[in-house]
């Protein structure tokens, strides 16, 4: 077992996942902003250290991926906020891309950015205390998308990415992300999301990237959120983790879903229901953003002094999804 692989074991074992509070200040604002609040570095520093020094930290988090700002700052108590997030037995984790462009030759799709200066930049961020790192690739999904142009260059660009993060010492979390927007089917869904992972995997081996020590974080597989075929969460999960069997080599330890769009109970069923019917050696778990953090906020906004309530809302859904990343959530334990 290598140390990569012992970090990537450690994030996601054990029913536990991992807290996306990678937020760009951007994102951050509409989020603030939506729950009538100011967005400024000390809010955010406020609603994040709450999140990071509640009690489900110790049992249902095992990493936490951060923005630049953040892991820059200094909490209330006196630690930075890796500290304080590692002082739980949790990973301080970093979002290393510097978002999606246009791809040039494809005005509707993007590539993501990012790969120059990273180098330096990862030396940075693992002398501030980060042990892992994100990169999103997004993709659009129509009957032309995504196209062979943008698959190809966000699985290299990725693949590019992973191999300097390993050589600093870190472990890439994967993410390939294909949109929900659109009419799509499932199974539409479901052969572009194939095609997209085997891309990335190819590129992945040729820049010979330790599969043992990475994370893989892509979408469900899912029906488009205008289509009109419906589509049950049995199929969900079956459809999902045949997907990932035919397009994930073995030795890649685990696969942390993204929410993509779903509510905190849809993210958390539809996970739940994947467990149930897993039948690989993948430890399958959940890297959520709004779909862990979304109530709390609610709650936060209402009295942002009242950190107790935000802490109790916030634990519930963490420990909500670390028991659907094991098979046991039930509907009826969301109101206990």
């Amino acid at each position: 077992m290598t140390e990569l692989n012992q970090i990537a074991l450690k994030i996601i074992s054990k029913g536990k996942g991992i807290l996306a509070a990678d937020e760009s200040n951007g994102t951050m604002t509409k989020r603030l902003e939506s729950v009538n609040l100011t967005s400024n570095p000390e809010n955010r520093q406020f609603f994040r250290e709450t999140l990071f020094s509640s009690e489900c930290m110790k049992d249902c988090i095992g990493g936490v991926i951060l923005y630049d700002e953040t892991i820059n700052q200094t909490s209330s108590f006196g630690k930075s906020i890796p500290e304080l997030i590692s002082s739980s037995g949790a990973i301080p984790g970093i979002k290393v891309d510097t978002g999606a462009k246009k791809l040039a030759n494809s005005a509707e799709e993007n590539i993501t950015e990012g790969l120059d200066g990273l180098r330096d930049r990862l030396k940075k961020y693992y002398e501030l205390g980060a042990r892992f790192t994100k990169w999103r690739g997004v993709y659009k999904i129509s009957k032309i998308y995504p196209s062979k142009l943008a698959i190809h260059t966000n699985a290299h660009a990725l693949a590019r990415y992973a191999a300097l993060v390993q050589e600093n010492k870190m472990v890439p979390i994967i993410e390939p992300e294909l949109l929900m927007d659109g009419d799509h089917s499932a199974d539409f869904c479901f052969n572009r999301t194939s095609e997209v992972l085997k891309k990335c995997f190819e590129e992945l081996i040729i820049h010979q990237i330790d599969l043992t020590g990475i994370i893989l974080k892509p979408n469900m597989i899912l029906p488009g959120n205008k289509s009109k075929n419906s589509i049950s969460i049995e199929e969900i999960s079956k459809k999902t983790i045949e997907c990932l069997k035919n397009s994930v080599p073995q030795e890649v330890p685990g696969i942390a879903f993204l929410s993509g769009g779903q509510s905190e109970i849809e993210a958390t069923e539809n996970l739940n229901m994947i467990n149930k019917n897993n039948d690989t050696n993948f430890i399958m778990t959940y890297s959520y953003g709004r779909a862990l953090q979304q109530s709390a906020l609610k709650i936060w906004s209402k009295n942002t002094q009242d950190k107790d309530l935000t802490q109790k809302t916030f634990n519930h859904r963490a420990r909500m999804c670390s028991l659907a990343a094991q098979g046991k959530w039930s509907n009826e334990l969301e109101n206990k």
